[in-house]
């Protein structure tokens, strides 16, 4: 199983770009996906961009962890 994290590019330059994930930037390789420009939000699995989303999508994500790690904080696995 993999797990894919969506980041927001910041920046780019060449085959790499400069993503945000949650206030964190990090840096990452574009190769994989076409065209993505900064301000787009992509999944990223092991530095590498996998696919474009939605921001919307990202946010979903983003909001379904806060929920997750909540439960966790009150005794919940």
């Amino acid at each position: 199983m993999c797990l894919a994290v969506p980041a927001k590019v910041v920046h780019i330059e060449g085959k790499f770009g400069k993503a945000d994930f949650g206030g964190v930037i990090r840096k990452i390789r574009l190769d994989l996906v076409e065209d993505v420009k900064e301000g787009d939000y992509v999944l990223v699995h092991v530095g590498f961009a996998i696919e474009k989303i939605e921001e919307d999508e990202a946010m979903e994500i983003y909001r379904i962890w806060s929920e997750l790690k909540e439960g966790e904080e009150y005794g919940g696995r």
